[in-house]
């Protein structure tokens, strides 16, 4: 195992939301499995600046659902004039370490994420005066190594009529190395939704401070038989050779055929005046509005990013994922996009988006990715609402964080999902370790791990279950689950087991993080990756 401590000057990590001391245990539950256990544990320490308006005074109004965007929740639950009784110590330790979030007040969609002339480019949803959502404005800013952020004043504000009611979610795309643009949505002074565009005001600048709105604006409105609150967050463009003109994604609805979600598609050679595409590129009944639609191919031959632009072919797929409005998840399909007739098929139709799989089961929502050039990847960024009260976060001062940046891949075993992983510069802020080497964990063990204090702990562990156990496992467990399953208290034939963490010396209180083998009624194992709060 291997625990690393860690100083960071930047004034922008601040610290964790955990307790002072963490002491990892293994943990193993099952009734006849016996494991070996590789570990290695990263220590990691942080600053704890807080940034918070601890004096500002609660309002309770939901926001976001009347102006035709989703707010953080609609939930009595999350906006009761009760909230939980935080002391300012506790607020303290709940500002993060390594996850991008703004100096104070509310945060939500990632927008544009790009590099350009050696940094990386983040905007995002803002609201500069407060920590709930309203008067959403871009913030901005830069990074070398998509860890240590640099604050950048905010790039756009809503100062005409085409934007009025906020700034909201939008991509860039690179039409050559020399000419960059964004295309956004504004919600107007009567909240239609409407696309926008936006220039770099000085290409020499590498930080892109400044910002134009076009005088065209707004470039695009709703078409005939779209809802005027149901047109919104254009992807990056893609440039189709055969007509040498780029198309652009946006999502929305068609309550008219059964409450679908569908992606329009537009054809532009100048980005000013568009053609709407005959028909969707992609439609799924009973999925409601496709929010944050992000379009993009991925390579089924080797561990690279593709440029958006890449068009279909042997050893491409392409991606469409999308948030849905109804549920607050993200989902995505793998499929095949027609470039000729401007749609795209997934490969499963059973899986296929807004019903097969999520990018993340988590807190999680309006992901955007983008291409990396300088390290030929594609990085996803997502927006973490978590589920604090708006009056604890108007206490607090601050709302919401974005994901740790991801690498996304196309999964060669399966053939069916994504891989994500966190972006290899997260392995910078690992500065000590210990290792722990097979560890023998019968049935029915716990074992600690000797480890010095850290506020912040990197663990990876493998776990060789012995070819034995499984032979054994006679019976089928068809029905696992991890929400369903009572937690890692449970016992199996195949598990739990995994690492308890967040613990206390008596183990009274703790948060178990395991695996769970199922052996299905044809002899097929799954593994499920699990973690148990209950505790």
């Amino acid at each position: 195992m291997s625990t690393n401590r860690q100083d960071i000057e930047s004034p922008l990590i601040i610290s964790r939301r955990s307790p002072p001391t963490l002491k990892p245990w293994l943990l193993l539950k099952a009734a006849s499995i016996t494991s070996l256990l590789l570990i290695l544990v990263f220590l990691l320490s942080s600053r704890t600046p807080l940034h918070s308006s601890q004096n500002q005074q609660p309002v309770l109004t939901s926001h976001g659902p009347s102006k035709g965007v989703s707010e953080k929740s609609t939930s009595q639950e999350l906006i009761s004039s009760t909230p939980f009784p935080w002391t300012d110590s506790m607020l303290k330790w709940q500002r993060t370490s390594f996850h991008f979030q703004p100096q104070k007040n509310w945060m939500n969609d990632p927008d544009a994420p790009l590099y350009y002339k050696g940094w990386y480019h983040l905007f995002y949803q803002y609201n500069p005066d407060s920590a709930v959502w309203g008067n959403i404005t871009w913030g901005h800013a830069v990074s070398r190594d998509l860890i240590h952020w640099l604050y950048l004043p905010v790039a756009m504000v809503p100062d005409h009529w085409y934007d009025a009611n906020g700034v909201w979610t939008g991509s860039a795309t690179f039409v050559s190395t020399d000419k960059l643009l964004v295309l956004y949505t504004g919600s107007t002074t009567n909240s239609v939704q409407v696309q926008n565009l936006a220039f770099p005001a000085d290409l020499s600048d590498p930080l892109l401070i400044d910002w134009v709105k076009s005088e065209s604006n707004p470039v695009l409105v709703p078409p005939p038989g779209i809802g005027l609150k149901d047109f919104r967050d254009p992807t990056t463009a893609w440039l189709v050779q055969s007509d040498m003109s780029w198309r652009v994604a946006i999502g929305s609805k068609n309550d008219s055929d059964d409450h679908a979600g569908i992606v329009l598609v537009y054809r532009t050679k100048d980005f000013l005046s568009y053609e709407l595409l005959p028909g969707v590129m992609h439609q799924v009944n009973g999925t409601g509005m496709w929010e944050c639609v992000d379009f993009f191919p991925v390579s089924t031959t080797a561990d690279v990013g593709l440029d958006t632009s890449t068009p279909a072919g042997d050893g491409v797929k392409h991606v469409v994922k999308v948030s849905l409005d109804d549920d607050k998840h993200d989902y995505y399909a793998i499929g095949t996009y027609d470039a000729v007739k401007d749609t795209w098929r997934p490969d499963d139709e059973e899986m296929d988006v807004g019903i097969g799989l999520r990018v993340d089961y988590g807190k999680y929502y309006a992901s955007k990715s983008f291409y990396d050039e300088k390290k030929q990847r594609r990085v996803l960024w997502g927006w973490v609402g978590e589920t604090d009260s708006e009056l604890t976060d108007l206490r607090k001062g601050w709302a919401s964080v974005q994901t740790i940046p991801r690498m996304v891949l196309f999964d060669y075993k399966t053939g069916s999902n994504l891989l994500q992983w966190p972006v290899e510069e997260v392995e910078s802020l690992r500065l000590t370790s210990k290792n722990f080497h097979a560890i023998k964990l019968p049935p029915g063990s716990l074992v600690p791990l000797n480890l010095t204090s850290a506020t912040q702990l990197d663990i990876l562990a493998e776990f060789d279950v012995e070819d034995s156990s499984l032979v054994e496992a006679m019976e089928a467990d068809v029905g696992y689950n991890c929400s369903t399953s009572g937690g890692a208290a449970g016992r199996g034939v195949l598990g739990p087991f995994g690492l308890i963490v967040l613990a206390d010396e008596n183990l009274s209180e703790l948060t178990s993080v395991y695996f769970y083998i199922a052996k299905g009624v044809d002899g097929g194992l799954s593994t499920f990756f699990c973690q148990d709060g209950l505790r």
